[in-house]
């Protein structure tokens, strides 16, 4: 007994030093090329495993079929954190105007929170000026004099509500379908349901720019329940695109390959003990980093394209810069990335600072980001990828119509608060009707009052345009069968071409 004791001691010994050495691996995984995926988004050491969901083979990342005939095969969505004021940009509203200055409607108050507004604050008229643009007539303020040229390609979806007016929570919300953490991304989501075009290049890869993260930080590009495979890959627009993506000093190509053929064959004999899908992940993406070694470089590299199409960015090779980001995102979509994420932090304007306010900080953005957003539509409209590329702009929420006032007092500049009412998103590009706008607020545009949407039916337009029924499209987590629109939304069907 003594001796079997020993041996089943000895056994469980071993074990849990293989189990070490994986994890520990997870350390210096970015001298393998791809710690910046693996290591920051907890690859190893995860709590949560998908042990109640199907079983993922190595080859998680092929292309498969969607439910019906999709409008897009890809999506670039752009994502301004901070929530920036549709009353300065695309909800004209001249009744507005008249209000500047005068105490707010009582109705606008009355059993409602806000983040900041105390008492009683003045209302505030747009800093924007208007005009009509196209043949579509859509009204487009002078903060996006690039975009102007290009309304007849857009539909706007101008009564959207959330249900949160916090950032983390609402950025959540808007991107994978809840306001706790936990749930995939709508990019996992996509990348699930479709796989990637190409086998050297992850399905969904995320830009970001504005010096920030994202409030709610690498959750709204996160896998959640899903395997970690369909997580999004994060790539930087100077040095290396992925940390560590180049070889390091001393080992060459030859040597990385039987390093990561040796790492994954312990990889196979520890799913064959434990069977656990993330090791299934972790060998197919030990693989995908070799491949990244190639791949990525050159994709990210825009010195060759033409300098016409660099001035049309407004770009120089080797300055990274949220209109770089949008070059690389036609880049990356070209070359069959299934969804790629921009996001743009510093679209917060309350009024506390002078870049923190709508005339001088959101123009200063608007100046940043306008003619990136307006050279990306066009130059996928000349490569004929924009039939087939859903571009969706949006932040969390939306601005109040008051200006913003804390502890009762007005701020030193001109801010507007949190607002889960109503707030604008603009889409263009696969299956998406041009020149259209959809929804209406009342006259000072604080509410919806005619074809109002939720996040909640983006969403499922948005798996709509992919080929995806949202009620339909599912995946089995805890004993239940969970989707990206929880148990709400619905298809917005009239701004569908």
């Amino acid at each position: 007994m003594e001796k079997l004791l020993k041996e089943l001691q000895a056994a469980e010994l071993e074990r849990q030093t293989r189990r070490y050495f994986l994890q520990t691996l997870g350390a210096g995984i970015g001298s393998l090329g791809f710690g910046s995926l693996l290591s920051s988004c907890g690859y190893f050491g995860k709590e949560d495993t998908v042990a109640s969901a199907p079983l993922q083979s190595a080859d998680a990342m092929g292309v498969r079929l969607p439910q019906f005939t999709p409008k897009a095969k890809q999506v670039i969505y752009i994502h301004m954190a901070g929530a920036p004021s549709q009353l300065e940009l695309f909800d004209y509203k001249p009744e507005l105007e008249k209000y500047h200055g005068k105490d707010c409607p009582a109705e606008f108050l009355e059993g409602k929170k806000f983040a900041f507004i105390k008492g009683v604050p003045k209302m505030l008229g747009p800093k924007g000026q208007f005009a009509q643009h196209g043949q579509s007539g859509a009204w487009i303020s002078d903060y996006l004099p690039y975009l102007q040229t290009v309304a007849d390609d857009v539909s706007f979806v101008k009564a959207m509500h959330t249900d949160q007016f916090n950032h983390a929570p609402a950025q959540l919300l808007m991107h994978t379908g809840s306001a706790r953490l936990g749930r995939p991304s709508i990019g996992a989501w996509t990348v699930y349901g479709l796989g990637s075009e190409n086998k050297n290049l992850p399905g969904f890869i995320v830009l970001a720019s504005g010096g920030k993260q994202p409030d709610a930080g690498k959750s709204v590009w996160g896998s959640g329940f899903l395997p970690t495979v369909y997580q999004g890959v994060q790539c930087r627009t100077g040095g290396d695109p992925v940390l560590y993506v180049s070889d390091p000093q001393g080992m060459n190509r030859d040597i990385r390959k039987q390093t990561i053929e040796a790492i994954n064959e312990i990889n196979k004999q520890a799913y064959e003990e434990v069977k656990d899908p993330e090791i299934l992940t972790r060998i197919s993406q030990y693989e995908m980093a070799f491949r990244m070694q190639m791949s990525v470089p050159e994709v990210m590299d825009v010195s060759k394209e033409p300098q016409y199409i660099l001035d049309m960015y407004g770009v120089k090779p080797g300055e990274g810069s949220f209109a770089m980001n949008c070059l690389l995102a036609r880049k990356l979509v070209e070359n069959g990335v299934r969804f790629v994420q921009l996001f743009d932090w510093g679209w917060d304007t309350h009024g506390t600072s002078e870049d923190g306010s709508v005339e001088i900080g959101l123009h200063k953005k608007c100046k940043e980001s306008d003619q990136g957003v307006t050279a990306l539509l066009k130059d996928l409209k000349m490569r004929g990828l924009l039939d087939e590329t859903l571009v969706v702009w949006g932040g969390e929420f939306g601005r109040t119509p008051m200006q913003e006032n804390r502890d009762g007092q007005v701020l030193p500049y001109s801010g507007r608060d949190h607002h889960l009412d109503a707030f604008t998103v603009w889409m263009a590009g696969g299956g998406v009707k041009k020149g259209f706008s959809f929804g209406e607020t009342d006259p000072l545009g604080y509410y919806g009052v005619k074809d109002r949407t939720h996040v909640h039916d983006l969403q499922a337009t948005i798996l709509h345009l992919m080929g995806f029924n949202h009620e339909k499209f599912t995946y089995p987590f805890q004993g239940r069968n969970f989707r990206l629109t929880d148990v709400a939304g619905k298809v917005i069907k009239p701004i569908l071409a």
